[in-house]
């Protein structure tokens, strides 16, 4: 049986004044919350871009129960959905890790939902990486000093342990824990997630071509067209 990649977003369902708290605070709860959902449209857009050749199956990895409804009329048909809640971030990254590696899968990715001009290149870049002979782990690090992606093809817990999720330094702790274990880690080209106003300028200097920072992203279609339409105080 051939195999496939299975890639996971990371995602809760977009709701006014709990989702995207910092970046609401900027501009506004409505607004943040539709931005939340045109980046999970973009990120699953970025993903649907992926060589077919690839072969990849997509997946919205949420929390909480109940949320199904409301993440099917964002994401595409194709993509499945898994459940994967836990008080403890690591263990909702491991436990989805071994989940999907369990279904039959190759390698997994796990991948941030606040990256909408994330390149599928880097994606690619991963899965290629991953199936590689030999273990490893492939880490793209974030501008904040976490990371929008990790990739595995084995369920290493201890790459989840004693982090401090949320922190600036999430990816190196990572890189650690990798380093403890014997196991080679790979790192992607640095991306940006929008979580406040400073990250949303990120954004909105890339989607007009002033970043030089960031540059070679995806199209961003559904956030681009929402930041159009959005409130003079927003902008």
């Amino acid at each position: 049986m051939t195999q496939s990649a299975a890639i996971g977003i990371m995602c809760k369902a977009p709701m006014p004044g709990v989702t995207k708290t910092r970046l609401a605070a900027a501009i506004g709860v409505e607004q943040a919350s539709a931005l939340s959902a045109c980046f999970l449209r973009d990120v699953a857009a970025a993903i649907e871009a992926l060589p077919s050749e690839l072969l990849v199956k997509a997946y919205g990895v949420y929390a909480p129960a109940g949320a199904e409804d409301a993440l099917r009329r964002i994401l595409p048909p194709a993509f499945d959905l898994l459940l994967q809640s836990d008080a403890d971030f690591g263990n909702v990254l491991h436990g989805a890790a071994c989940r999907l590696l369990a279904g039959g899968h190759d390698c997994v990715l796990l991948v941030n939902a606040d990256s909408p001009t994330l390149p599928s290149r880097l994606l690619a870049q991963a899965i290629d990486r991953l199936r590689e002979p030999g273990d490893r782990v492939v880490l793209g690090p974030a501008s904040d000093g976490g990371y929008y992606l990790i990739g595995l093809k084995v369920g290493h817990r201890r790459l989840f342990e004693d982090i401090a999720w949320g922190s600036d330094d999430v990816a190196r702790r990572t890189r650690e824990r990798a380093a403890e274990i014997g196991l080679e880690t790979i790192l992607l080209e640095e991306w940006y997630d929008i979580d406040d106003a400073q990250t949303f300028a990120w954004l909105r200097d890339e989607l007009a071509g002033r970043s030089r920072r960031f540059q070679g992203g995806g199209a961003a279609m559904a956030t681009r067209e929402y930041i159009a339409t959005m409130s003079i105080a927003a902008q």
